[in-house]
């Protein structure tokens, strides 16, 4: 088969990462079927790949565009592919071939009100128009749709009615140059990475971006209970063996204008809170391997997920692990984490706290996470994909 895949969005977030692992492993596992990967000028310029199968196809025009909708549907033609992969709901409305999509989550729909978006409330309304078209067109327009969670798919069903055998849920893992890093890291480098970004354990660690539903905000009041709270038990006396008056909480994730919601936010806290909240930025793999590895705690705050990376990353790493138990984030983590109603910040805080405090519990979480990240993989994911390929 002649297959396309618009890989346009291979440096996004997580559409980014799911397409750089499912093209790395469909390398190695197919020979067979044609490849023509849709990029962006600078990725198509820089990107190589390395068998036969697989051709690069320039297609420099951003997604959720109104130019995406008119040129992409003439690329996918000239190609004349017999199947198109979009990892996203952004299909082309007018495309009319044979085509299988990827909805990672409803997050636009369940969160997208005004408070996430820095449009104005006219072009807010005119563009969740457009959303809902697009949304529809890639329900009932495609051959299969793959979802990293069965709690995505059960809202698929739920609230598009959308035929339970047209689903096929396909899991995400852990990308293995992480795990090849942490086996050349030296002591000496974690070391100089943590001096970098001012660092000192004990310290609890969030990574990813700051858009509301991810509740970033609500972790930072968490982390000012817990603070005060136990600055409070170390004034009185308590035995209870703990350094977390001096508590940090480290938030990574590239910058932009929801980050910059946060950083405005924590101007009315305490001086010495504020110095304990360390913002990152956007980190390289090696800083994000040395930030989970040294970190006392990984928190994963968010009010819905459509799967949860960054929960395995952190068990793959020996961090343990905090999460709320939203979304897919409990299917994620098994019984390899703690959970918080992320809507109950004093429960958060309570959570965070408890695995900060016992060392049995830490143990514990870590040993449990080590063994639950093995139950998934991107290789696992990519035959599931080439399965479905196969069969449409």
């Amino acid at each position: 088969m002649k297959i396309a895949i618009d890989a346009r969005m291979i440096n996004a977030s997580g559409i980014g990462r799911y397409l750089r692992n499912l093209l790395e492993e469909l390398q190695k596992l197919d020979g067979a079927n044609e490849y023509y990967v849709l990029h962006l000028k600078s990725d198509y310029d820089t990107l190589v790949y390395h068998t036969d199968n697989f051709h690069k196809i320039l297609a420099d025009f951003m997604w959720y565009t109104i130019e995406e909708q008119i040129r992409l549907p003439r690329i996918l033609k000239q190609i004349n592919a017999d199947l198109v992969h979009l990892p996203h709901f952004n299909v082309p409305i007018f495309y009319k071939g044979k085509f299988v999509v990827t909805i990672h989550d409803l997050i636009h729909q369940h969160h997208g009100n005004q408070k996430a978006t820095t449009k104005d409330p006219i072009t807010f309304k005119i563009k969740k128009i457009a959303y809902n078209s697009v949304f529809k067109k890639a329900v009932n327009g495609s051959e299969k749709i793959l979802t990293p969670s069965e709690f995505a798919k059960e809202q698929l069903i739920e609230e598009w009615q959308v035929d339970v055998n047209k689903i096929v849920v396909t899991p995400e893992g852990v990308d293995t140059k992480i795990l090849t890093i942490v086996t050349k890291m030296s002591t000496s480098r974690e070391k100089e990475i943590l001096e970098k970004f001012g660092i000192k354990q004990p310290y609890i660690f969030y990574v990813g971006n700051a858009h509301p539903h991810k509740n970033v905000e609500g972790l930072v009041i968490a982390f000012q209970m817990i603070v005060s709270r136990r600055a409070n038990v170390n004034h009185i006396g308590s035995g209870l063996a703990s350094n977390l008056g001096n508590l940090q909480l480290v938030l990574a994730g590239q910058d932009g204008v929801f980050w910059q919601r946060i950083k405005q936010s924590i101007i009315s806290l305490k001086e010495e809170i504020q110095d304990n909240i360390i913002f990152a930025g956007e980190v390289t793999d090696e800083e994000l391997v040395v930030l989970y590895k040294n970190a006392n705690a990984f928190v994963m705050p968010s009010f819905e997920e459509g799967f949860g990376i960054p929960i395995l990353e952190a068990m793959a790493l020996g961090c343990p692990v905090v999460s709320s138990n939203a979304g897919s984030l409990k299917e994620v983590g098994g019984e390899a984490a703690l959970y918080f109603d992320p809507r109950d910040l004093g429960d958060m805080g309570d959570k965070i706290e408890k695995l900060l405090t016992s060392e049995k519990l830490r143990k514990e979480l870590i040993e449990k996470g080590k063994q639950r990240v093995k139950l998934f993989s991107w290789k696992k994911m990519a035959q599931q994909t080439l399965g479905v390929y196969n069969t449409v």
